[in-house]
């Protein structure tokens, strides 16, 4: 039997002739259908919390079985807890006045696992899992294990009104058990399938309202025929002020099997406009067919970065393209270039040129590399104009060198992209709006990209990045990457937020979106640690639950997100060899070359508010705060490295102050380059004086109030 929130309710009623007539007033009142999207409101959702201790008062179900009872925890003793029942298998609440009887049972702890009904208050954290450290200053993409609408309800703390762009990609509710609602795959049987995904959707969309920019964002959600029209009228509905349109996407140019009708080759996509928001046109309308299929002909898209970066990409691999370019600061022109040096040969061995710089294919990490092109390459490029001096970089200490690659520079060459002659340094000025591979015209409501078919640019690229380990219906990299740049383009330093990450497409897209045109973009990726059905299965038959290493190994975020973002960034494969082939379409370079990024992975906890009242679940709020703060560098701890306490600490871009007796030093300490400060006082008085002493641009919060009156407002200090 399936109930829907009302009949919850309803049953809660003792009085049989009340209950009876409201039943019937309800049973009138459903027979009247409102203008518009009408759902059943469902039982809360309710999540399983595996790392979660088992404390008295804490509802919890058995960890073995996904259809048992709810129970409430009277207390604990010697491993076993006195259990009242709370719910049936079926969610049907039960009326038991005293903790007696047959409704009270004892069980052991272990074969417990806690519970969480949504709408009720948590206090989440985030425990810091590790780090992929190769951006230098940019700020870490962050990948997050844990339930979405939990962490959702986190980030409201650190990004409420701060996020440029969400793309989502939710389950499609296609029937065949690809997503749970309480624990239950949903499938094609279930009478209230689409009310079902449609409560799931909309709670999560209230919250990812709350964290888009208001004035200048977007959200874009992918979703197939199946809940497409129900999905629109959802969104009208919780977003009434915005722009909202709908393109249709070709992603399976094969066409999908079926029995009868028509076969589908496209899905959807919803783009919510906040404010001002618009798209940023790429010199691409998505329709029109090109033989090379560059998404988007740019002055940017043109030009590539002349040192051949990457991990394992060093100096003696060609050392014939080890070489000095000499510039001229003034003219920012390309005067000259030197012969390749020996193999161990110094860089102070070669003939300076007067009035010029030499330059050379130095890494941003200060490794040696190598130029792109060989010095006659170099020279055949400077007569054609397709070699130039870029912008000054700050971290190598000299001028960055960009050239054309070969089909790019055919392209200029044979006039498909025209020029208007050659500027003063021998460079040639493009014309884009008169180029054939320019389209004059807006994107279009319907996209034909080959790039962004899911069985090239999806399930190949993960096999390439991941190999041997499947997840089903990846997204097109290339097909992510072109929607978010839509909106991200003009955005160098954009937060972008994906809260159904699954095998992490949208964090590679981000990170490729920078390495195309510097940008210090960062992503925010929510995954769980589900296994599929089948391993699931097979994990119990082998003895195994939900939270042991063996089952959580399999999870998504285990064995899937986290090594997917980990080896697009680092260039290797999970088994640390290098990850075979090239990056097409946009930018094309050997994968194994990796991303020059920043990532950090995090575990969602659930808090208990005592604990942090003490002081003592600092280390879970920690990343919490340097998400605030920008998430950059390290994160600020409570102890030193000896493990002592300290007063006060401070990182570049943040501080925290623990004994606010301490505040002179505090305000005395800060770095210029800090943006935020955090102070642990119960006295607003005490908070408002410290506060006055730091600059005003800075963001101060106060600790920890402002993290309990968020999510449970009658423990706030007032």
């Amino acid at each position: 039997m399936i109930r829907s929130e009302l009949d919850v309710l309803l049953e809660r009623v003792g009085d049989a002739a009340l209950r009876s007539d409201l039943e019937k007033q309800i049973d009138r009142l459903q027979q009247r259908r409102s203008f518009g999207l009408v759902f059943e409101q469902h039982i809360p959702e309710r999540v399983r919390l595996p790392q979660h201790p088992i404390r008295a008062g804490s509802s919890v179900v058995s960890r073995d079985h996904d259809d048992s009872p709810t129970w409430e925890v009277l207390s604990i003793e010697s491993g076993l807890a006195t259990l009242r029942l709370v719910r049936d298998a079926e969610g049907t609440y039960v009326t038991q006045p005293e903790h007696t009887g047959a409704d009270v049972e004892r069980r052991n702890v272990d074969s417990l696992v806690v519970i969480s009904d949504f709408g009720e208050p948590v206090l989440p954290g985030f425990r810091h899992l590790g780090s992929v450290e190769r951006g230098g200053d940019k700020p870490n993409h962050v990948v997050i294990n844990g339930e979405n609408y939990h962490v959702l309800e986190a980030l409201r703390f650190t990004h409420a009104g701060r996020i440029d762009c969400i793309y989502i990609d939710p389950p499609y509710n296609s029937g065949a058990r690809d997503w749970k609602y309480n624990n239950d795959y949903v499938d094609d049987n279930d009478a209230y399938r689409h009310s079902k995904w449609l409560a799931m959707m909309e709670r999560r969309l209230v919250l990812a309202k709350e964290l888009l920019k208001p004035d200048d964002s977007v959200l874009v959600v992918t979703i197939d025929e199946k809940e497409y029209l129900r999905l629109g009228l959802l969104l009208e509905q919780t977003f009434p002020n915005s722009l909202i349109q709908m393109v249709s996407s070709v992603v399976k140019p094969g066409g999908t099997s079926r029995v009868r009708g028509f076969s589908r080759v496209a899905e959807y996509l919803f783009f919510v406009f906040m404010g001002s928001a618009d798209i940023i046109w790429t010199g691409d309308n998505m329709l029109a067919v090109r033989t090379d299929d560059q998404p988007a002909l740019s002055e940017s898209s043109l030009w590539e970065g002349m040192v051949r970066r990457g991990i394992g990409v060093v100096r003696r691999q060609r050392p014939k393209q080890f070489y000095p370019i000499y510039v001229d600061p003034e003219l920012a022109r390309i005067v000259g270039f030197g012969e390749p040096l020996g193999a161990d040969e110094p860089r102070e061995n070669a003939p300076s040129m007067p009035g010029a710089t030499a330059v050379w294919p130095i890494k941003d990490d200060g490794t040696e590399g190598f130029w792109q092109l060989s010095p006659p390459g170099l020279e055949k490029a400077r007569r054609n104009g397709t070699v130039r001096v870029g912008s000054f970089n700050a971290k190598t200490g000299q001028f960055r060198i960009q050239y054309m690659k070969a089909k790019k520079a055919k392209a200029v060459a044979d006039g498909t992209v025209a020029t208007l002659g050659k500027d003063q340094n021998g460079v040639v000025i493009l014309d884009l709006a008169a180029s054939s591979l320019s389209p004059e015209s807006a994107p279009r409501t319907v996209w034909n990209r080959a790039s962004h078919d899911a069985s090239v640019g999806g399930a190949g690229m993960l096999n390439r990045v991941l190999p041997g380990r499947k997840f089903p219906f990846p997204k097109s990299l290339y097909a992510v990457e072109d929607t978010i740049r839509f909106f991200v383009k003009e955005k160098p330093a954009a937060v972008v937020l994906d809260f159904f990450a699954g095998s992490g497409t949208t964090a590679h897209a981000v990170a490729r979106l920078n390495r195309q045109d510097g940008g210090s973009r960062q992503s925010i990726m929510i995954t769980n640690n589900e296994v599929s059905v089948d391993e699931a299965s097979q994990l119990r038959f082998d003895g195994h639950r939900p939270g042991e290493p063996e089952w959580e190994a399999l999870g998504i975020f285990e064995y899937i997100t986290k090594p997917r973002v980990t080896a697009a960034i680092t260039g290797e494969t999970p088994d640390g060899k290098p990850i075979d082939g090239e990056y097409k379409f946009t930018d094309e370079f050997p994968m194994a070359e990796g991303l020059e990024e920043n990532v950090s992975f995090m575990e969602l906890t659930y808090l208990d508010p005592d604990d942090i009242d003490l002081g003592v679940s600092f280390d879970d709020i920690a990343p919490l705060l340097w998400l605030r703060a920008g998430a950059r560098g390290p994160i600020a701890r409570h102890s030193d490295d000896t493990g002592a306490q300290v007063p006060y600490v401070w990182t570049d871009r943040y501080g925290v102050l623990f004994d606010e007796d301490r505040w002179r030093g505090f305000v005395t300490d800060r770095p210029k380059s800090a943006t935020t400060a955090f102070i642990v006082t119960h006295s607003p008085t005490t908070f408002a004086g410290i506060v006055a002493e730091l600059p005003v641009a800075i963001d101060s919060v106060r600790l920890y109030d402002t993290y309990l009156t968020m999510f449970l407002p009658e423990r706030g200090y007032g």
